[in-house]
């Protein structure tokens, strides 16, 4: 019996070095064929092999092809082809079920800082890879592709677009590093504060109190334009600084008190209050509200920014509340 088992194991590892060996040589092949500057001839062959590779349920050797292939592509210019190439490493995670892992997630993260910034491919390649990497849950992708998002587009300078990725991951130093630049150089001076607040606001929008209360102290030490504290010259930072402190203690009447002190603070912008509205749900117990600031396709839109179309058990549903805007 153990005889026949490792034989059978001995045969499936030449089965598997003989298909590894077939790919490189079909790999070499299309090389040849870029680097001659046959890209069309090149792409058409990569989309035949991809679906006779899916067809014969080699899903690891047509992904690892497809992302080699763009790969190649991406380093002749080629975007529209690599582009299509991407596509298909996502559909063979897709159709082969896939389960997420680091080296997948850099991949496509890898892929993504190619394309060009303003081509339309590029929006729909990171919806569709966000959505393969939250595994079906409906959540809004893994904290770590969002990362690794982030982190590409800082170095674009997307500030906005960064932000909104970091606020899914759970890298509040990265966040905070991110910020200090954003500020520095395209905001306001009277603006340093704000820039920290809305973050730590969204953060504990979002449940994730650790990330909240690093990107606040790491924000604080670095900003060039921000003096040592606690306690702060700016009010509104010494808020937030009572704010985390009150998250941790969990008493309503701390909360009620501290919103109510700070209100010419919070009324520099307009979403504060809304914001504090879900944070006194999910911290201190607070009911929702009867109605919401937003109704309507506006309000159904903010809404997706929060949650997710399906809920785990145990979890509060993102409609118990007003909705809030992540942008």
């Amino acid at each position: 019996m153990m005889a026949a088992a490792a034989m059978a194991e001995q045969e499936g590892a030449r089965n598997g070095a003989r298909n590894r060996g077939g790919v490189q040589r079909v790999e070499g092949k299309l090389r040849a064929s870029v680097e001659k500057g046959d890209y069309y001839e090149a792409h058409q062959m990569y989309r035949t092999l991809f679906f006779r590779y899916m067809s014969q349920g080699k899903h690891v050797e047509a992904r690892e092809l497809m992302y080699s292939g763009a790969l190649l592509f991406f380093s002749h210019g080629q975007q529209n082809s690599a582009a299509d190439l991407s596509m298909l490493v996502l559909e063979s995670l897709e159709k082969a079920e896939v389960d997420v892992a680091d080296d997948l997630l850099e991949n496509l993260a890898k892929v993504f800082s190619l394309m060009d910034p303003n081509s339309p491919e590029r929006v729909a390649f990171v919806s569709r890879a966000l959505k393969w990497s939250s595994g079906g849950s409906g959540k809004l992708g893994h904290p770590r592709l969002h990362q690794l998002l982030a982190l590409t587009l800082w170095k674009e300078q997307n500030y906005c677009e960064s932000r909104y990725h970091f606020l899914h991951s759970t890298d509040g130093e990265g966040c905070a590093n991110m910020l200090v630049e954003y500020s520095t150089s395209r905001g306001f001076r009277s603006e340093v504060d704000m820039f920290v607040a809305q973050a730590v606001l969204q953060f504990l929008c979002l449940k994730n109190k650790n990330s909240a209360s690093v990107v606040f102290t790491t924000y604080t030490q670095k900003h060039p334009s921000i003096e040592d504290g606690p306690p702060f010259v700016e009010p509104l930072l010494n808020f937030i600084w009572f704010l985390l402190l009150a998250v941790d203690g969990g008493k309503l009447t701390v909360f009620t008190v501290l919103c109510e002190q700070y209100q010419p603070s919070l009324r520099r912008d307009p979403m504060y209050n809304e914001y504090l509205d879900r944070i006194g749900q999910l911290f201190f117990g607070v009911p929702p509200k009867q109605t919401s600031s937003y109704g309507g396709l506006l309000g159904n839109l903010l809404s997706s920014l929060m949650g997710s179309s399906e809920q785990e058990e145990g979890e509060d549903s993102p409609d118990d509340s007003s909705p809030i805007e992540l942008d």
